[in-house]
């Protein structure tokens, strides 16, 4: 009597084209149906594994035809009967974990994030590497669970292991719009540029001592943003346009920005600053990198040019930040899924939690705490990865 089977093959040895064609062609010729298969290539070696379902061995030798080919090709081929109740898990959940340090990721890392899944009831489903071969510095971790999961405690208990450990990391659903971002959005001081403008001008008048120490306070949350903007501006007073302009040439972009942008804009993504900082440098530097949108808080300037303490219209808070990011995404017609917001104070907050990727960078201990993604350790290009925009590929565009 006959005996139908399903067979899980696995083939095993060095990588070379034409491998997966050879044994799927023999598949393909007794008609076999190929229920799951995958592949993966690492540092040279090809692992890959075909479910092929209702076998009769009896009738149909294709085992044996698979087991020659292998040979033929000096490849390793093992083979397992899965039990016709055997059903491929169906996962509650599915996230990535994308993780990025330049001088490369470290085994204590891997180690510890897997013995986190371990312990948590997660599967570790695919590891991939995104960098280039000679090197692990961007690993992509799908993780799955059968059982519902408290995510948020998930996402913190990682970004704790990857802090400990000086490793970038962004955490995202695994779904349409992970690679599908459109929009990107920087605030200005201490994110876009190596500053924060109002202690600069600051200095102009000696006026440096207070204004640094309120900008703290209000980076960190302590204070109301509207009230301590009004309150260092009011020290400003009396500053020229001509010695605002001398700084310009003397605010330095943060390592990475000119290739980032240059980058993501050759691939059509859309470009804008949303600050609490001047429109008088926000223009400037959209100019200057070819920004598509700038916004700013507005200087009043008196009739010889100078600050008269005060700021123009609606002022640029954290409630309007998220509601500038909403009305960008509304005027590209894109979903906020589609945003990627990256800011570093308190201010930056509630921008970084209406994008679909909120990425806090060389952030305040608070957005740290509250945002989903963290660029800490690497410079501004590497969030590329996060992106999906591999590695060798950035170079070929640079």
């Amino acid at each position: 009597m006959s005996e139908v089977k399903n067979i899980l093959i696995k083939v095993s040895g060095q990588d070379k084209p034409g491998i997966t064609a050879r044994l799927t062609s023999i598949i393909a010729q007794y008609k076999c149906n190929i229920a799951d298969i995958g592949q993966s290539v690492t540092h040279g070696l090809l692992s890959l594994s075909i479910y092929i379902e209702n076998i009769d061995e009896n009738k149909n030798p294709i085992l044996k035809d698979l087991l020659f080919e292998a040979k033929k090709m000096g490849m390793n081929l093992d083979f397992t009967v899965i039990e016709e109740s055997a059903k491929p898990q169906a996962y509650k959940e599915k996230f990535i974990v994308s993780c990025v340090q330049h001088s490369g990721i470290s085994s204590q890392f891997i180690a510890e994030i897997s013995n986190y899944c371990a312990t948590h009831s997660l599967n570790i489903l695919d590891i991939e590497n995104r960098s280039d071969k000679n090197s692990v510095s961007s690993l992509d971790l799908k993780i799955t669970s059968t059982k519902t999961i408290n995510f948020d405690q998930i996402k913190s208990d990682i970004l704790h292991i990857s802090r400990d450990n000086k490793i970038d990391l962004a955490i995202v659903k695994d779904n349409v719009f992970r690679f599908n971002k459109r929009l990107i959005i920087f605030d200005m001081d201490s994110t876009l540029i190596q500053a924060e403008v109002i202690e600069e001008l600051a200095r102009l008048n000696d006026s440096h001592a207070k204004v640094s120490d309120v900008t703290e306070r209000a980076m960190n949350g302590e204070l109301d943003f509207t009230e301590s903007l009004n309150e260092r501006v009011a020290c400003l007073k009396g500053i020229s346009k001509s010695q605002m302009e001398t700084l310009f040439d003397k605010i330095d972009l943060t390592s990475g920005v000119l290739e980032f942008i240059k980058i993501v804009k050759s691939l059509g993504f859309k470009v804008a600053i949303i600050s609490g900082g001047f429109t008088f440098f926000t223009n400037h530097f959209k100019n200057k990198l070819g920004i598509d949108y700038a916004f700013g808080n507005e200087l009043e300037f008196d009739r010889d040019d100078c600050l008269t303490g005060k700021v123009k219209g609606t002022i640029i808070d954290a409630k309007q930040k998220a509601t500038l990011l909403e009305l960008l995404a509304q005027q590209e017609s894109i979903s906020l899924e589609q945003v990627v917001a990256i800011g570093d104070g308190a201010n930056d907050l509630m921008m970084l939690a209406k994008a679909g990727m909120g990425i806090a960078f060389h952030a305040k201990e608070i957005v740290r705490k509250q945002a989903d993604h963290h660029m800490s350790f690497g410079d501004m290009a590497s969030i590329l990865t996060f992106l999906g925009i591999p590695e060798d590929y950035s170079k070929q565009l640079l």
